[in-house]
């Protein structure tokens, strides 16, 4: 599996005082109160820019547990937006195609990774008939977000999915696709279980899984999926 974001010139001039008894404002003789000298104008500081965190619309739709060796882990899926993303997971949640098997990517600081494969390279048998991709969906891959893993095609997602350590906005959908073929899609949340996530990214990694580099040496096994409502 290939896992593939006024100034405002305060001319604040000052005010060139007339003096009194001068005319048109010129020099004024010895009796009089020397004029009010001009001072350059001097711009206001520029204001500090105000950086406005992203944030996704709240998820609407049911919850799936995630029982591991480390503890659990609880995603909102988000029915609406990506219908036939969370209705492809749901299906391998009831056939209990996740019990038993691990987290098998761990790229720290970016992703962890399940879906088919057991530990010590052990996979498991996908169905048919990849979903399509709905990255087009106005959610974004922030930090605790879910998404489809898929290979190079669009429509290439299977049962893999991987859980956002920091916000990605490379695996975002490009704003200049109108369509659905770039991008990963995210289908829900995690709404529980995001210090249980980042326990799992801190572990040894290694080479024994199907991602040589990313392989928790401690396998950190799935012992149960499912769905809460």
């Amino acid at each position: 599996m290939r896992l593939t974001a006024f100034a405002l010139l305060l001319l604040a001039t000052p005010a060139f005082g007339q003096v009194p008894g001068s005319a048109g404002g010129g020099l004024p003789d010895a009796a009089q109160p020397a004029a009010a000298q001009e001072q350059p104008a001097q711009p206001a500081p520029e204001p500090q820019a105000v950086t406005v965190a992203p944030t996704n619309p709240a998820m609407t739709g049911p919850k799936i547990l995630i029982a591991t060796s480390m503890g659990d882990i609880t995603l909102q899926l988000d029915s609406v937006r990506a219908p036939r993303s969370v209705a492809n997971i749901l299906r391998y949640v009831k056939e209990k195609h996740y019990d038993g098997t691990v987290f098998y990517r761990v790229a720290k600081g970016f992703v962890i990774q399940m879906g088919s494969w057991e530990a010590h390279m052990k996979g498991r048998g996908i169905h048919p008939g990849p979903v399509p991709l709905e990255a087009n969906n106005g959610l974004l891959n922030l930090r605790g977000t879910v998404a489809l893993a898929r290979a190079q095609e669009p429509d290439s997602a299977t049962a893999e999915f991987f859980i956002n350590l920091a916000d990605n906005p490379g695996l975002n959908h490009a704003a200049e696709d109108p369509g659905n073929t770039s991008g990963y899609a995210v289908f829900g949340q995690v709404v529980s279980g995001m210090d249980v996530v980042d326990k799992i990214a801190e572990g040894e990694v290694g080479n024994d899984g199907p991602m040589p580099g990313q392989a928790p040496v401690d396998p950190v096994l799935i012992r149960k999926v499912m769905q809460l409502r």
